[in-house]
Order: structure tokens, then C-alpha cells, then sequence
């Protein structure tokens, strides 16, 4: 975001209040007080002290599934501070639009950010690493597990904070299903000769990886994908999901939807809280807004899980979608794109170091999870003979 883009939203949402950062904890403190008094009379508990409200806007429409998915974290936050934090949530556009979302925490537009890193992938390649990078052989949980346990949250603190600059800390949660290849008007999107020189959109590192396949890419947020197929600006798309691209109306414009892709396999949600207001919070608050982030990933994954199937099937059942997998020819051609443009990425020397830590850590933990793991399908058709020939084109 450049300065005068800046100064222009400050102007329209206005700063937040700097006296709310400064009588956060002695407010906080002197509600304390007042409990503790009035539980030792014996009179009802009565907060004298108005409860801290933070503004957080995410990166989707109001009508996404994901606006709901940040709902959830909300909802987990205000109850486990019993109502001392109130958080006001504000779809795409509310303040800043979709990828400008890293910038306005940071300025302290806002309190918290609810998008993907992939988002704000023009600053620095990097950040499409942390989610949107080759896959390795790691599913989004198990790379969720890395930023937790295998070094990658302080690689994204350094980048971050160290390279970048930015006044935030960030936070991984919800690991999101493999990402479909997407939508394409023609049913025959079988061979890599298919794809040659279709207008496709996608983000980060996955535009450079299908461009290496020989398809002309675009890179635009969510809500513009629609319209720009309309427009025959582009020929082809993914999203993310079943329920959001039906939400945005992708059964509209395409009926030919391609599942399983290695493009985007391993992303998860990124929480952007701004690092002042965040410092500023007595311990226990702060530890609510972060912990909330874990108690969300679970919620939205569930949710994620029973909202995705059922899209699935109404795509299929009343929207007369052809669902297909993606074929093995184009998958292995997308293997073989990316160890094409590992090389280029490993010539920057943060990214390399990052690649090199998630590899070390899929090498020893995928080898536990696939040794460790039954086969799925063969139970799946054993209690559902030919479910699957029938789901798919």
C-alpha cells in the first residue's frame, strides 16, 4: 500500500483511539478492583469498565464462508473474556480492500487481519512459502504443524517483522483442504497440451508454477474472478472451495469442476494482530485473542468439513456440475513444474532456508503419517461400493 493509499483510508475509517491503548490496563485493572469489592459484600458483579472493542476485517465478502469462519473466532474470543472484548467485524472493503489488509494492521487501521499470506505475496515472495509453496508431500495439517512445532512460525516472525518491517505478529489456524484445480468450461482438461495458453486465475507462487505449464495467468482476489470469466478476461479459475465458489457463483459460469490439485495444497487462515495493541494487553487478554486462534482452527475445520461436502453435492445435484479429479498427467506435470522453479526460489537465501526447514521436517514426520496411515479408499469402497465412480465425471 503507498502512503497516499494510507492517508486516504485514514481519512474515510478514521484512527483508532491512542487513549484506549493507554487506559487499557489501568481500566482493566480498576474493573478488577470493582469485582473484588463487590464480591466481598456480597452485591452482584457489575463491570464499571467498558470492554475493550477492536476492529478486525478480513479479506472476504460478507457473504463468504470465510466471513463466517472469522465469525467463529469472534464469537470464541468474546465469550472467553466474559464480554471484556468486543471485536467489530468488517468484510473486504469495509476499510481496506482484500490485499491491503497486512498494511492496514500494521498502520493500526485496524486490530486484526483475517486473510492468507499469499495476500500480501507482492511484498515478498516469501510469504507464499507459508502455505501456497511446493508441497513436499505434506498436507495443509501437516505443514500447519510445522509452523507450530518445526521452526516455521519464527521463519514468518523474521520475515515478517525483520525483512518486511511490519508492526504485526501472526497467527496459523484452519488447514485447509487441497485446493481444486478449478473450474474450466471444456470437460476434456486432461492432458497438459489442454492447458496450453488458457487465461487462468490463481495467486503467490502457484501463478508462477501454472505459467510454467504453459497457461497465462492472473492474479486477482476473489471477488473480481466472476466478472472477469464473464468478460472472457480469463478462461479458467480456482478459488479455494466448494461453498465459497458456489457462494461467488462459479456454477454460473463454468459447469467443469477439476478436484485435487498441487498448486495450493498446504495453506491455512493467518490472523494479523497489530503488535502495539497486542503488547499493550495484560496477559490474560492477550493470551485469549491468541489461544482463540487454535479454538477457531478446530471450529472451522469442522465446519469446513460438513459446509464443503454439502456444496459439493448441490453443485453436482442442483447446479448440474460435472465434478472431476484432476488427472495423474497433469498432476505429475505440476511435481515436475515445481522442482523446475524450486531452483530459482532457493536463490534467495531466506527462502532457501525456509524450503530446506520444511523439507527436513516433511521428510521425518510424512514418512510417520504415511507408514502409520491405512489406505482410506479401500475402506471408503468397502461401505460405499462404487460411491465414488458416481460422484465424479
Amino acid at each position: 500500500m503507498t502512503e497516499s493509499k494510507v492517508s486516504n483510508v485514514r481519512q474515510d475509517a478514521g484512527q483508532p483511539d491512542p487513549s484506549r491503548r493507554k487506559l487499557l490496563k489501568g481500566g482493566l485493572a480498576a474493573a478488577g478492583g470493582v469485582a473484588a469489592g463487590t464480591a466481598i459484600t456480597g452485591a452482584p458483579y457489575v463491570n464499571a469498565q467498558a470492554p475493550l472493542v477492536l476492529k478486525m476485517q478480513t479479506a472476504w465478502g460478507g457473504g463468504n464462508i470465510w466471513n463466517d469462519f472469522a465469525r467463529e473466532y469472534v464469537e470464541r474470543v468474546e465469550s472467553m473474556s466474559g464480554g471484556r472484548i468486543q471485536i467489530d467485524l468488517l468484510p473486504a472493503g469495509a476499510i481496506v480492500k482484500a490485499f491491503q489488509v497486512m498494511d492496514a494492521v500494521s498502520d493500526g487501521l485496524i486490530d486484526i487481519g483475517h486473510d492468507v499470506p499469499v495476500y500480501w505475496y507482492g511484498k515478498n515472495k516469501a510469504a507464499s512459502l507459508f502455505g501456497t509453496g511446493p508441497v513436499w508431500g505434506g498436507d495443509a495439517n501437516n505443514m500447519l504443524a510445522w509452523w507450530y512445532a518445526g521452526g516455521g512460525r519464527e521463519l514468518y516472525r523474521e520475515l515478517t517483522q525483520d525483512i518486511l518491517g511490519m508492526n504485526v505478529v501472526g497467527y496459523f489456524g484452519f488447514p485447509m483442504p487441497s485446493q481444486p484445480f478449478g473450474w474450466f468450461k471444456d470437460a476434456d482438461v486432461t492432458t497438459v497440451e489442454n492447458i496450453q495458453g488458457l487465461k487462468y486465475r490463481t495467486v503467490g507462487l502457484a501463478a508462477d508454477l501454472l505459467q510454467e505449464m504453459g497457461m497465462s495467468v492472473a492474479q486477482l482476489p476473489g471477488g473480481e474472478i466472476v466478472p472477469a470469466m464473464e468478460r472472457g478476461v480469463i478462461d479458467a479459475f480456482e478459488f479455494n472451495n466448494p461453498s465459497s465458489d458456489k457462494d461467488f457463483g462459479a456454477q454460473d459460469v463454468a459447469k467443469n469442476y477439476y478436484l485435487g490439485s498441487y498448486h495450493q495444497a498446504s495453506e491455512s487462515f493467518e490472523w494479523l494482530f497489530n503488535r502495539d495493541m497486542l503488547d499493550s494487553l495484560d496477559p490474560d487478554l492477550r493470551a485469549i485473542l491468541v489461544h482463540g486462534v487454535e479454538a477457531a482452527s478446530t471450529s472451522n475445520t469442522a465446519s469446513a468439513l460438513d459446509r464443503y461436502s454439502a456444496d459439493l453435492m448441490s453443485l453436482q445435484n442442483e447446479s448440474g456440475v460435472t465434478v472431476h479429479r484432476t488427472s495423474n498427467e497433469i498432476l505429475s506435470a505440476q511435481l515436475e513444474a515445481w522442482s523446475a522453479l524450486i531452483p530459482t526460489l532457493e536463490e534467495d537465501s531466506f527462502m532457501r532456508r525456509v524450503m530446506e526447514s520444511q523439507k527436513e521436517w516433511v521428510e521425518r514426520t510424512v514418512f510417520y503419517e504415511l507408514m502409520n496411515q491405512p489406505d482410506l479408499e479401500l475402506a471408503y469402497e468397502h461401505f460405499f461400493p462404487g460411491r465414488l465412480n458416481m460422484q465424479v465425471g
